[in-house]
């Protein structure tokens, strides 16, 4: 294999382990495993969920991470390193798909921190309807538009300023601050949440009662998808990140930590959402509007709402500010690594280019959605898919071993790597494939 010029790495363990754990929460533990969880069941969802996370999520990312590694590369050349066939067209085709996805990312994130600065005025008395942000179903609204292009344009653009400093003085440093104070706030809202009167029924709702009746087919699909979406698989985030693991972390270690931490965010945020949803009486399993229509109604009505609102609404934000950003490396990464430009040069191009693209899904949501089928959830599946594949049967098992087991200080499971290569990414495809058929065909494999 090819000699490669020194990479930038982690500082420390735990600015490392935060990074990662910052990639991996997002808006998927906070915003959308709440709503899975309120739309398959509660308990049942959680507990397959976790399964999965432990048995197939987790491997898959230290795949990811071993193939980024490896290559000392991200997207963009990582899988023609690997040995892939066709690996640079693969690489070409994430890496386009990356552009398009954090352009309509950066328009939630922007719909986020609108709704915590409307909560942080209506501490003051000041009432600003946040709901005047998100598009209207069909159509076109001005006042809309506007208000999602300058909440966009300062989402990303305040992400360059983190990649301009790079690795070490940016994403870590930022991701060392946030993470910790994300945890900070879920836990002052599960207080709050759970000493709300009729609150115990929340809590028997996502943490008991689970049914093997109850864990049908779809429920398990699904799991097995918020797996996947939650730990930000898809031969992207996590392989640009893995490129600057250092040959003494131990990426099974650190795989286990992430999951866990992923998870843990998901689940205290079911904890500070749920108990407080049916303590006022309203519908759990609201779907994809959760965040933006029950949520804020729920805050409306309690002691003090506004000031828990915008502590929800900010430290989500900075979730999801931390999984931008590392869509941003991806590109700027790439373009780096594989041209003569400087970071700055990359930064400034890369912002410039999605805040167009994030243009048409402000626009109503029926396009909105399609771009987030397409860009978002189901390439998820196909991206992780040829990550694993590329690590676990392109690259040589010796080589594959060799990474896997540096930093731990003993030798790689045999058992584990041969789960990964046969298992991990069955049940992947298995994944994707439940998306198309669902998502594109209209198909649902298990009724």
């Amino acid at each position: 294999m090819e000699t490669f010029k020194r990479r930038e790495t982690f500082t420390s363990a735990f600015g490392q382990l935060m990074t990662m754990i910052g990639v991996a929460v997002g808006l998927g533990a906070v915003w959308r495993f709440p709503y899975m969880v309120g739309r398959y069941g509660g308990a049942s969802f959680v507990l397959f969920y976790l399964f999965i996370v432990l048995f197939i999520a987790i491997p898959a990312l230290m795949a990811e991470w071993m193939l980024g590694r490896f290559t000392q590369r991200g997207t963009l050349g990582a899988f023609d390193r690997g040995n892939l066939p066709a690996g640079k067209f693969v690489g070409g085709f994430l890496f386009f798909i990356v552009f398009w996805a954090t352009g309509y990312y950066s328009n939630v994130v922007g719909w986020v921190g609108f709704y915590g600065i409307s909560n942080l005025f209506g501490c003051f008395g000041l009432y600003v309807d946040a709901s005047i942000i998100l598009p209207p179903e069909m159509g076109f609204d001005w006042r809309s538009f506007l208000l999602q292009f300058c909440m966009t344009a300062w989402v990303i653009f305040s992400c360059g300023f983190i990649l301009v400093k790079g690795l070490r003085k940016g994403i870590e440093r930022a991701s060392k601050v946030l993470v910790p104070l994300l945890f900070f706030i879920l836990l002052i809202l599960i207080v709050r949440s759970v000493t709300l009167e009729g609150a115990e029924a929340g809590l028997e709702w996502i943490l008991g009662g689970f049914r093997m009746s109850g864990l049908t087919p779809d429920v398990m699909a699904a799991a097995m998808g918020m797996a996947f979406f939650s730990l930000s698989l898809g031969g992207t985030f996590m392989v640009i990140y893995g490129s600057y693991l250092g040959r003494d972390a131990s990426i099974r270690r650190n795989a286990l930590y992430t999951g866990i931490g992923a998870s843990l965010a998901g689940i205290l945020a079911g904890l500070a959402i749920f108990p407080a949803v049916f303590a006022i009486g309203l519908e759990p399993s609201s779907g994809p509007r959760l965040l933006f229509d029950t949520i804020p109604e729920v805050f409306h009505r309690i002691p003090a709402g506004m000031l828990f609102g915008f502590l929800f609404f900010a430290g989500l934000f900075g979730a999801a500010y931390l999984s931008d950003v590392a869509a941003f490396e991806v590109l700027v990464g790439g373009i780096v690594d594989n041209s003569g430009w400087n970071r700055k040069r990359a930064v400034s191009t890369c912002c410039g280019i999605v805040l167009l693209l994030s243009v048409p899904p402000m626009i109503n949501t029926r396009i909105f959605v399609p771009w987030d089928l397409t860009f978002g959830s189901g390439m998820q599946a196909v991206g992780s898919l040829l990550a694993v594949i590329t690590s676990m049967w392109c690259i040589r098992k010796s080589d594959a071993l060799k990474e896997l087991s540096s930093g731990a200080g003993k030798r790689f499971p045999q058992l584990l790597y041969w789960w990964m290569r046969l298992v991990v990414p069955a049940t992947i495809a298995f994944v994707g494939m439940n998306w198309f058929l669902d998502s594109v065909l209209g198909y649902r494999l298990f009724r």
